[in-house]
């Protein structure tokens, strides 16, 4: 029986090579859209496909809001059609000139941004009035990934009423990632969770009070499944799309399935026991460690040794009947920084080639 990862034609396709499935990224797009009530409470972060081919698999399923990290993103977006983008980044130095270009290069998406001090605010609102136009930021909120942002409390209530003062910036809501939260049991990351974010509940109160309403947009793939169900948060998941080993290790509450392999050949038996293979840290996410780079769904035994820049080591143990030329099909442990490592890749339909997704947003820097 063939497996759902086989390559028919395989002989036709060059390794190491990126390989997607847009089936199941349709599948794992349904059951993206099964967790909300209203389709206009998601907003997925693209990092992980940075594709426009995939951006708009996302808009016909009816999404409209966006996340991403880079202005490249951001304008692979806008060009793919989309209306409403986060840039979920504090825009600074040439940052703010590109969003600028960006706003006024692509007047049909709304762009929003991040801000969690005065003085980048104040920056960036000279120059969007000097330019003409006003972006909406939300107030990146530190709920404990203690990497940007400040503190859910009465500093934050202060600097989203100093923001309504400044021509050019609009605030209009509270940014809340809480990628820290990663426990397998998932009641002990909902209650993680549910701790992390009452802060954030709380200043939505007090900005309430104050006679504003702000959005809030929470929470990523591990904490997905419990923001879903506050009736009045954005969510931003992104690895649903393509998923990956780890999170399928750690999230097993979640039903996305695998999307994207990175399909690779023995290419030498340096040893009786030992096979190298085409995938190196230029073809698979290298900063976890060796165990954890990818597992190969036809050769879920093979261990590996040993990586560099082009090869892979593997010790496929005595007695084994692999061969120079044998493809393996590896599945990623982190698919999101994998996929940036292709320019492009070749999509599979019932087995067979089919076509070339572009991994546009690669790039750091598209046309502004």
């Amino acid at each position: 029986m063939t497996n759902w990862y086989t390559i028919t034609d395989v002989d036709a396709l060059d390794t190491p090579a990126l390989v997607i499935y847009p089936d199941r990224v349709r599948q794992n797009i349904d059951r993206l859209l099964a967790y909300v009530d209203d389709v206009s409470r998601l907003r997925p972060h693209v990092k992980t496909h940075k594709s426009p081919d995939a951006s708009r698999l996302l808009l016909d399923a009816g999404i409209r809001k966006f996340k991403c990290a880079t202005i490249a993103e951001a304008e692979m977006l806008a060009e793919a059609g989309a209306p409403d983008v986060l840039l979920a980044y504090q825009p600074v130095g040439a940052k703010q000139q590109r969003l600028i270009a960006l706003i006024r290069a692509y007047p049909d998406t709304q762009f929003a941004c991040l801000i969690d001090n005065l003085g980048t605010a104040e920056q960036l609102a000279e120059r969007t009035t000097e330019a003409g136009i006003s972006i909406p930021v939300y107030i990146d909120l530190n709920v404990g990934m203690n990497r940007t942002g400040i503190q859910a409390d009465d500093r934050a209530a202060t600097l989203y009423q100093q923001l309504a003062t400044l021509s050019g910036i609009q605030p209009v809501g509270l940014h809340a990632y809480d990628g820290h939260l990663r426990d397998t049991d998932l009641s002990v990351r909902a209650t993680r969770c549910d701790a992390a974010f009452a802060p954030v509940a709380q200043l939505r109160e007090q900005l309430r009070a104050l006679g504003f309403d702000p959005i809030i947009v929470a929470g990523g793939s591990p904490t997905f499944p419990i923001h879903a169900q506050r009736p009045d948060v954005e969510c931003s998941p992104g690895t649903f799309i393509y998923w990956d080993k780890g999170y399928g290790t750690t999230l097993p509450e979640q039903p996305f399935e695998p999307a994207a392999l990175v399909v690779g050949r023995v290419i030498s038996l340096p040893t009786p026991t030992t096979l190298c293979i085409d995938i190196g840290h230029k073809s698979v996410a290298a900063e976890g460690e060796l165990a954890q780079r990818l597992t190969f769904l036809n050769a879920p035994g093979l261990r590996a040794t040993g990586q560099s820049e082009e090869h892979l080591t593997v010790d496929a143990g005595d007695n084994h009947t692999y061969r120079i030329g044998d493809v393996l099909y590896g599945l990623p442990h982190h698919i999101c920084p994998t996929v940036a490592l292709f320019d492009r890749a070749r999509t599979i339909e019932q087995g067979h080639l089919s076509g070339t997704w572009k991994t546009t947003a690669r790039d750091r820097v598209l046309t502004v």
